[in-house]
């Protein structure tokens, strides 16, 4: 993926010798796009597809490899369903019937932001009232905090398209310190165009930045290397795969926590690092296209958004390449939704999936030329998406073991990210801090 990528560049640049071991049989991790028209351009990222203004050190990586964004589609109105009711909207927060909630969950967004600036970056179990805060769900807080149903519903709705998890889920405290990453609530939910994570696109989809990182590893990269062991010694670490071993100075490790606890570690790591790994699940998702012969509902003074209070899809986007040509609307399953249809027949998936799209786009929706998902739940090498996360008591108890090295061996990941911790650019950061531990010490 891009960590382990971002992780061997500067190695290499520094003329350091470094080997990528993959499991799967491509380069990319959580980025997979899957070609969708005649043209090289026309894809569907099954993954990570977006990207925001202020995360510079993805865009910095994609001007490099050559690569272009565009911007996401966002002429025209979203599209708010709630209690059958289909209503055209502008603005960040979806119309809901009580106009009292509206009031409310913008005060508590803005007081969202405020705590979270509180909660350091690098050491969020430091946070005034840390184990209070970590001590409670976003489910929790909800309760506590907001007298509104329509108001809690539209937080969960926040939780779910941003974390693929439930507000039961997730410790408060790691909720703060995933928005402090990004800069702020509004950068992680502002609609297409306005600023935040959604903004652009990646003109042949996003695999393709790992694709040029990798060849320009010049052949160090192994594909079908699942990595079962590592042993630590005096002088480095040897890497084991079921074909091959590998000695070397330093290892890092570029997987998710959930994955990582896998791998047979001799000695064992220490303690607190392989409690954490237990600890550590990953979001539930479903990534949904549907591919028409054009974006119909630009005609209709729509952009493709639309947020719901019903699923499976709950939340759309315009997905459609840069030309406009085909029409592409991309579906999020998350959370309990994506656990549900997760062991479907695709059959099923596709039906229950197009059933939403009716919901929100008319009776046009029913009938797409291609109709594809992503289960990332059934992933081996991911076991869901889009990112690690950690329920209560977990960030106090066992967050300093995220990114402290073991001996010879470094951790990288989006997980373990700053900055944009769960996307791309937390990927890249994540990577090549673990990179410059490495240089510090060999």
């Amino acid at each position: 993926g891009l960590a382990g990528l971002s992780a061997a560049r500067p190695l290499h640049r520094a003329g350091r010798s470094v080997l990528v071991l993959e499991a799967r049989d491509r380069v990319g991790g959580r980025c997979l796009s899957r070609p969708i028209g005649a043209h090289a351009s026309d894809v569907a990222n099954m993954g990570a597809t977006f990207v925001g203004p202020t995360q510079h050190r993805i865009q910095a990586l994609i001007r490099e490899s050559g690569i272009h964004l565009f911007p996401v589609y966002s002429t025209g109105k979203l599209l708010w369903y709630q209690h059958g009711k289909l209503t055209p909207y502008t603005g960040t927060i979806p119309p809901v019937a009580d106009t009292t909630a509206l009031g409310q969950i913008a005060v508590a967004m803005n007081t969202i932001d405020q705590q979270a600036a509180t909660v350091p970056l690098d050491a969020p179990w430091k946070a005034p009232g840390a184990s209070a805060l970590d001590s409670m769900t976003v489910e929790t807080w909800s309760e506590q905090n907001l007298s509104r149903p329509d108001a809690r519903a539209l937080l969960a709705l926040i939780v779910q398209a941003v974390l693929s998890v439930e507000p039961r889920d997730v410790s408060w405290l790691y909720f703060l310190a995933y928005v402090h990453a990004a800069g702020g609530l509004n950068s992680l939910v502002a609609n297409a165009g306005a600023g935040g994570a959604q903004d652009f696109r990646v003109h042949g989809g996003t695999q393709g930045i790992a694709i040029a990182l990798a060849r320009a590893l010049h052949g160090r990269v192994l594909l079908g290397q699942r990595v079962n062991r590592i042993v630590q010694t005096r002088g480095g670490v040897t890497v084991h795969t079921d074909g091959l071993a590998v000695s070397a100075k330093r290892a890092i490790v570029a997987i998710p926590p959930n994955l990582a606890g896998r791998i047979l570690y001799e000695p064992g790591l220490t303690a607190l690092r392989m409690q954490l790994t237990q600890r550590m699940p990953i979001g539930s998702l479903i990534k949904t296209i549907a591919v028409y012969d054009r974006p119909f509902w630009r005609q209709d003074g729509l952009n493709g958004q639309a947020n719901s209070d019903v699923g499976p899809v709950m939340v759309t986007f315009d997905a459609s390449p840069a030309s406009g040509r085909p029409g592409v609307l991309l579906g999020f399953v998350d959370g309990d939704d994506a656990r549900s249809l997760s062991d479907l027949p695709l059959r099923e998936r596709r039906r229950l999936a197009l059933d939403s799209y009716i919901r929100y786009f008319g009776q046009r929706a029913a009938h797409p030329r291609l109709y594809i998902d992503q289960v990332w739940d059934r992933e081996i090498y991911t076991g869901g998406c889009p990112v690690g996360i950690m329920p209560p008591g977990v960030m106090t108890e066992y967050g300093r073991a995220l990114r402290e090295p073991c001996g010879h061996i470094h951790w990288a990941g989006t997980e373990t990210a700053t900055q944009w911790t769960g996307y791309m650019d937390g990927a890249v950061q994540s990577g090549e801090r673990a990179a410059a531990e490495v240089l510090a010490q060999i």
